[in-house]
């Protein structure tokens, strides 16, 4: 079977997408270690979720990233508390995007796994980058999508490519296709505090549930 290495996070976002290349691909997930407040939140789900769908597992340890990361996920600054109505601002959800802005994090992330999939004969990199997010967040746009897959043709001798199939949509299209494809959405964490209990109240919980509502997937 055909290889794919996916950038797994234990989230919504990547939960999805790596599982609507479920039945034509052989997952080999892989989860960054960055120094973040959820890490350990994550990696559960994600050993979860792996081994719920049959994917292998694996934890990259990246302590410099930490280190040089000023972002409330990783140091004691507090995490940003937004109204759904503030998500929908621009100017009020750059401001907590900024806040939660780990240097270069998927630039990082990608460029590893595209290590990975030279290494193993993988075709494709999944990641969970969508259009919602992709408005205050760079590195989850569709320009940024197009970019990284034009420097991966002339940058690898490998016909490998980057798979993002949420750039197109919101959080509740991207619920939707869940649904659609079976991915185990309750089994996924994206709480940006890393509590036992997802706190409800940052960026990535309110956008989880407000989706959720919307869609009526409980």
């Amino acid at each position: 079977m055909k290889k794919a290495i996916s950038v797994f996070s234990g989230g919504l976002d990547c939960t999805v997408a790596t599982t609507v290349f479920d039945r034509d691909y052989e997952i080999h997930a892989i989860t960054f270690n960055y120094g973040q407040k959820a890490f350990k939140q994550e990696c559960k789900a994600s050993e979860r979720i792996c081994e719920k769908m049959g994917w292998t597992h694996e934890v990259i340890d990246l302590p410099w990233l930490s280190k040089i990361s000023d972002s409330s996920l990783n140091t004691d600054d507090e995490i940003p508390e937004p109204s759904e109505l503030d998500l929908d601002d621009f100017e009020k959800s750059s401001k907590t995007a900024s806040s939660v802005w780990v240097p270069a994090r998927n630039t990082v992330f990608t460029s590893i796994a595209l290590s990975y999939a030279e290494s193993i004969g993988a075709e494709i990199i999944i990641v969970g980058w969508n259009n919602e997010e992709g408005a205050t967040f760079p590195d989850n746009s569709k320009e940024y999508l197009e970019e990284f897959n034009e420097l991966i043709k002339v940058g690898s001798p490998e016909k490998i490519r980057i798979e993002a199939p949420c750039i197109d949509l919101n959080k509740e299209e991207l619920v939707e296709l869940g649904v659609k494809v079976g991915a185990p959405m309750k089994l996924s964490y994206s709480c940006y505090k890393g509590e036992d209990e997802p706190c409800g109240v940052c960026e990535s919980c309110v956008r989880r549930n407000r989706a959720f509502k919307k869609v009526g997937y409980d």
